[in-house]
């Protein structure tokens, strides 16, 4: 019987077809990278990653590679979070602080990570152990303080190229590096460092409130001693302006509390003032 005549051997030639098909063509995503292995060594990149490449235009789509003896790795092309455990560091000022960082990181090369640690996971445990030694090692260097001042970003900055400097050996490009949060532990030792705190702010409002009184106090002489200055001149010049003008404070001064009650014969000097002042002429 020939084999044109015979169903089953075109089923069987159809259904090898499909699977060379199948193990010949495969799509590489926009967002991966591929590394194509023959016999477990590798021999091309397809999609590798590119900043001035133009999107649609780096290679991702439908690509060949040959059944049976190629195989293909992929490998994300995105930028990847790294969340960092907490660290325990203890600074120069002599507190543990509780530290929450993270980083950013993406494969720019992928050959390269696929020889030495094998996959993004991988990458990522690596990555940790390098910024969490980094980060204890800096930050122990620093008081409690500069984690909470602007000198935070330069420190950062310099922990990110050196992690980026060994981040190189796996292919892989730190991004950033930030803290998410600077603590001291929970309970005593936090309780101890606020009440340190509370009393150093205090004991500056203190010595902030002293000075202010005392320049209050050689504002406030000064100005006693230039007004008596003013009304000895004026005494000087005018005697009896000057006694009408100490009368009419003094007559304030009496007759502010419309509640009292002050008896004075009428011929008394302190009222001399309402009686007028009779002309010379």
């Amino acid at each position: 019987m020939s084999i044109t005549r015979n169903p089953i051997a075109w089923a069987v030639l159809a259904f090898v077809a499909i699977v060379v098909l199948m193990g010949t063509l495969y799509t590489v995503p926009e967002n991966q990278q591929a590394v194509v292995l023959r016999l477990g060594k590798p021999e091309r990149i397809v999609n590798a990653y590119n900043p001035k490449a133009a999107f649609g235009a780096s290679g991702a789509g439908l690509v060949a590679k040959v059944p049976f003896i190629e195989n293909v790795v992929f490998v994300d092309k995105r930028v990847l979070d790294l969340d960092m455990e907490e660290q325990t560091v203890l600074s120069t000022d002599q507190l543990r602080l509780v530290i929450d960082a993270f980083a950013r990181f993406r494969i720019v090369d992928p050959l390269r990570m696929v020889q030495t640690v094998g996959t993004e996971e991988n990458v990522a445990d690596a990555l940790k152990r390098i910024l969490a030694s980094k980060l204890r090692n800096e930050l122990g260097k620093q008081p409690f303080a500069a984690l909470l001042s602007p000198e935070r970003t330069a420190m950062m900055d310099d922990i990110q190229g050196t992690v980026n400097r060994q981040a190189r050996q796996y292919g892989a490009e730190i991004i950033d590096v930030r803290i998410k949060r600077a603590d001291l532990p929970t309970g005593t030792p936090l309780d101890s460092a606020y009440e340190r705190m509370r009393s150093a702010r205090q004991q500056e409002a203190a010595t902030i409130r002293a000075q202010g009184q005392k320049q209050a106090q050689l504002v406030r002489a000064d100005a006693d001693a230039n007004a008596a200055k003013i009304y000895a001149a004026s005494f000087g010049k005018d005697p009896e302006f000057y006694a009408f003008y100490r009368a009419m404070q003094s007559y304030r001064t009496t007759f502010t509390d419309s509640t009292s009650t002050i008896v004075l014969s009428p011929n008394n000097e302190f009222l001399r003032e309402f009686e007028g002042r009779k002309s010379n002429r």
